[in-house]
């Protein structure tokens, strides 16, 4: 299994991003996630750089294989643009980048009034942007008039010897499904063997499934946990709360009645190698090929030594 790192944009700096990518590269990390966001989930956790800004910013500072988790290439930003940003980032990253995609938040979709749609119609949006991304990185002049998008003569001229894959979030049923119809793999975030299974039985085959998982490096496990709970009690909500709530002040609403112990569940808080070792293990016994762990709070450096010195060691 492939142990990555989770850089985290809707909590840090664009400088503290960078110094976690060279820090997690020295730790023996294998590859990097980072998010894609245009607001934080609560204020708490304060920043959201412009992810495509930090990917190529990225590729100056370490030769770590970089994945969107995950990009929304629907609404807030048309696919056309995505794909000249995804492109440029391949060729930054020497094809070391995958573009992970979703059908995205309201939180960070909903920015320019446009009506946020049902999830079935979210999924019909996904698969055509896919059908567009790929039509541009396929080289020449391209016309697209979808059901959800136009694209008007368009060419990307700066392109990498081989298009990115793309690779699909899916958490429920349908989503699923269509990672396995249409994704170069799979991304998820709980180690839920049944969902790996579902895509790999229903067209996704032997394509790589990634996930990833949150920690919160401290001297003990209770302070890990009271970080967790200040900086990311939005890991409690419920169901498709995350999906539709518009804002970070929805956010906090809502996590009014998230309890400390739903969010201890979530994340794995503390310093315990066992404990780390114990959560990689969930997500390799479901079947997924590649794991990131992302750290809240400020301790990230603890994380990346209790790594290298131990927990890498003793899964290699």
């Amino acid at each position: 299994m492939k142990i990555g790192y989770f850089l985290s944009s809707e909590e840090f700096t664009p400088a503290e991003l960078l110094e976690q990518a060279r820090g997690a590269e020295r730790a023996g990390f294998e590859a990097l996630w980072i998010s894609d966001h245009y607001h934080p989930w609560v204020d708490a956790q304060g920043q959201s750089p412009f992810v495509w800004s930090m990917i190529g910013a990225l590729s100056q500072v370490c030769s770590l294989p970089v994945t969107t988790a995950v990009t929304c290439p629907t609404v807030r930003i048309h696919p056309a643009v995505i794909a000249q940003a995804a492109a440029t980032s391949a060729v930054l990253h020497g094809g070391r980048f995958v573009l992970g995609v979703g059908t995205g938040e309201a939180l960070n979709e909903h920015i320019f009034g446009d009506a946020w749609p049902q999830a079935d119609v979210r999924l019909e949006m996904l698969e055509e942007a896919v059908e567009v991304l790929r039509a541009l990185w396929a080289g020449g002049f391209v016309s697209h008039h979808g059901k959800h998008y136009t694209v008007e003569q368009a060419r990307i001229y700066t392109l990498p010897d081989a298009p990115p894959p793309i690779y699909v979030s899916g958490f429920g049923p349908k989503s699923i499904d269509l990672a396995a119809r249409i994704g170069d793999g799979n991304v998820s975030t709980m180690p839920d063997g049944e969902m790996v299974r579902r895509f790999r039985e229903n067209g996704g085959g032997d394509k790589p499934c990634q996930a990833g998982f949150k920690a919160a490096y401290a001297d003990s496990e209770d302070e890990g946990m009271r970080i967790a709970y200040e900086r990311w009690p939005n890991a409690g909500v419920p169901g498709e709360l995350s999906q539709v709530l518009p804002s970070p002040r929805h956010f906090e609403q809502a996590a009014e009645l998230v309890k400390p112990e739903m969010v201890r569940d979530a994340f794995v808080c503390g310093n315990s190698v066992d404990a780390h070792l114990e959560m990689i293990d969930k997500y390799a016994e479901a079947g997924f090929d590649e794991v990131y762990v992302a750290n809240t709070g400020p301790h990230y450096q603890g994380l990346f030594d209790l790594y290298q010195r131990e927990v890498l060691p003793r899964l290699r």
